[in-house]
């Protein structure tokens, strides 16, 4: 579980009845479609489910946006996401004028990385799902975007994430701990990822978290690091190295923002921080504290940098903000013990093998 300070800690622990109320809910709720008296429906397409059991940022985006991009290669795929904290509602296909205020941040970051892919997005996906298909009837396989609760819709293929930090099999329930669900739900998933590994990772850590995790014989499990790239700006795309000499303003406004920190702590000479709740909302007075804080930096040659779920935010200030030097550090997924192939070749065989037996 992820306890920030002694303060919080003891607030949620005090909190533990409600946490034992609301696993008894889930139970029941996974109970019932257990038993078939809740429906679960199909869909004669590809349907490929990323999420997890807990809140908080185990890099669902990340690997959403890996997936698009090789698979894309192969099929035309369509994500479709709930759209958390957009000011719409109800389902929306991203077009060419679309902001992230329509769809979400995250939706809007892989509209931008992928403009030839159907991105939507819909809170009920098992109405937004058939919308979608009439909308991109070319549309051979959808991946959908945080939906392991949505048990609405059966997915072909479940891939669960869980972060190395904060694993599934050592949480509880929220508000205790941050399980959204139970435990034992992560046997309906096909492949375990665990995210944000250290780098050096042995293979001695590596054969004791398979052991904790105990995965059942149908399920893989791969391990995977995040990559930073080189900044980026905002708005002109220009790139720019961090060093030693380099001078840091971090806006950021993320769930778990503590590799980031790590990662600017070795790569810069300094950084000051100003954190956001996870999916804020960028307002004119937090541009203005933005500026403050950034003002005090004396380094002429400092520079703000934020997250590309940060980013897709801030640009409906460009008139304000495009001529200061604020970056976007892009991140991408590593995968450790060189298994990135043999992933690729475990999400490939499923739509192949869906389209050899429903078409021959």
């Amino acid at each position: 579980m992820h306890f920030k300070n002694l303060y919080l800690r003891s607030f949620r622990l005090f909190l533990f009845p409600l946490a034992v109320a609301y696993g008894a809910l889930v139970s029941i709720r996974n109970f019932c479609y257990q038993k078939g008296w809740l429906e679960s429906v199909s869909f004669n397409i590809p349907i490929i489910c990323v999420g997890n059991l807990s809140v908080g940022g185990t890099g669902k985006s990340p690997m959403v946006d890996y997936l698009i991009g090789f698979l894309k290669q192969s099929y035309p795929v369509a994500t479709l996401s709930r759209g958390y904290k957009r000011r719409t509602s109800g389902y929306v296909l991203a077009g060419q004028t679309t902001t992230a205020i329509e769809i979400g941040d995250e939706p809007m970051q892989f509209h931008l990385s992928h403009p030839d892919v159907a991105v939507s997005v819909g809170e009920k996906r098992i109405e937004a799902i058939p919308q979608l298909l009439f909308d991109r009837p070319e549309t051979k396989l959808i991946v959908l975007d945080d939906a392991f609760q949505h048990r609405e819709i059966q997915p072909g293929l479940n891939i669960l994430l869980t972060d190395f930090s904060n694993l599934y099999t050592r949480d509880f329930y929220l508000p205790t701990g941050d399980l959204r669900d139970e435990r034992k739900s992560a046997i309906r998933s096909d492949i375990i990822v665990v995210t944000k590994c250290p780098v050096d990772l042995s293979q001695h850590q590596r054969y004791a978290l398979m052991r904790e995790l105990n995965p059942a014989p149908h399920q893989q499990v791969f391990f995977t690091s995040i990559a930073y790239e080189t900044p980026r700006h905002l708005f002109s795309r220009e790139q720019r190295k961090l060093s030693k000499q380099s001078e840091v303003l971090l806006v950021s406004g993320i769930a778990n923002p503590e590799p980031l920190t790590h990662y600017l702590h070795d790569a810069t000479k300094t950084y000051d921080a100003l954190f956001f709740s996870d999916h804020h909302i960028y307002s004119i007075d937090d541009l203005a504290t933005i500026q403050e804080r950034f003002d005090r930096i004396s380094d002429p040659n400092k520079m703000i940098i934020t997250t590309e779920k940060d980013g897709v935010r801030l640009m409906k200030f460009a008139e304000r903000m495009r001529a200061i030097p604020i970056y976007v550090l892009p991140i991408r997924m590593h995968f450790l013990f060189n298994e990135a192939s043999l992933f690729q070749d475990s999400i490939r065989a499923y739509p192949e093998a869906f389209y050899t037996m429903n078409h021959g």
